[in-house]
C-alpha cells in the first residue's frame, strides 16, 4: 500500500513496518560523488557487498563483506553504527539490502552507491 502525505512525501507500508522512500533516496550516493570522496581521502567506511569472484574480477577498494555474510560482521561493524558507512555491490541492489538490513540494526547513516559497479565503469571506465 502507497500513501502520499500533503508534502508529497511517499511511505510504503509492507505490513511489518513502513518504509520512508524520500530518507531512503537521501541516503543514496552517486558515483560521481563517491569518486570526489574517494579522490579527496574522505574517511567513511566502504563496505563491498559483492561476491569473492565479482571483487577480485573488479574492485573500488573497499572492504569485502557478500551480502549472505554481513549479518555475521555485526558485531564488529557496531562501533561504527554513528559513522558513513557507503555500501556497494554491482547494481546497487544487493547494496541497497544491506543498507536497509544495517539501518534496521541501528546503524544511522548507511548510504547505497546508486547503480553500483554499473554506473561507475560507466562513468570512469574499469
Amino acid at each position: 500500500m502507497v500513501n502520499s502525505t500533503d508534502l508529497g512525501l511517499r511511505t510504503y507500508d509492507s505490513g511489518l513496518r513502513t518504509y520512508d522512500y524520500l530518507n531512503h533516496l537521501n541516503m543514496d550516493i552517486t558515483v560521481q560523488e563517491l569518486h570526489q570522496r574517494l579522490a579527496a581521502k574522505e574517511n567513511f567506511i566502504f563496505i563491498d557487498v559483492r561476491e569473492p569472484h565479482e571483487y577480485e574480477e573488479f574492485n573500488l577498494g573497499a572492504r569485502l563483506i557478500p551480502l549472505g555474510t554481513l549479518g555475521q560482521h555485526l558485531a564488529e561493524l557496531s562501533e561504527h553504527k554513528d559513522e558513513e558507512i557507503v555500501v556497494h555491490c554491482r547494481s546497487g541492489a544487493r547494496s541497497g539490502q544491506a543498507q536497509m538490513l544495517l539501518q534496521s540494526m541501528g546503524f544511522s547513516n548507511v548510504r547505497n552507491l546508486l547503480g553500483g559497479v554499473l554506473a561507475w565503469k560507466v562513468e570512469y571506465g574499469s
